[in-house]
């Protein structure tokens, strides 16, 4: 088992790349978080990040369709992936801690 990770600039950017990903390979997307300020004055794009679940061989699959499908609407520098292989009991449960949950 793993976990994967998509963090890109716009969550409408995030939900494509994740319709690229789930059609890719079979996952489960454990939940949704938004990383926006709350402070209004300066303008700083919305982030958003994607978790979810899958075999190592799957993930992998995953974060890099995910992060090519992500890279047709952001720059380089504003898309960042990640892979926990085997991850330990309480980095899997910290994980599907989320904003939107499926």
């Amino acid at each position: 088992m793993a976990i994967g990770f998509l963090e890109c600039a716009g969550y409408g950017a995030l939900l494509y790349a994740m319709d690229k990903a789930c059609k890719a390979t079979d996952i489960k997307i454990l939940g949704i978080d938004t990383i926006n300020p709350k402070d209004t004055s300066a303008f700083i794009p919305l982030t958003a990040q994607v978790k979810f679940e899958g075999t190592v061989s799957q993930v992998k699959i995953a974060v890099e369709v995910a992060k090519e499908a992500a890279l047709k609407i952001n720059e380089e520098h504003e898309v960042v992936t990640a892979v926990i292989e085997r991850p330990y009991d309480g980095t899997q449960e910290l994980a599907k801690i989320s904003k939107v949950k499926f």
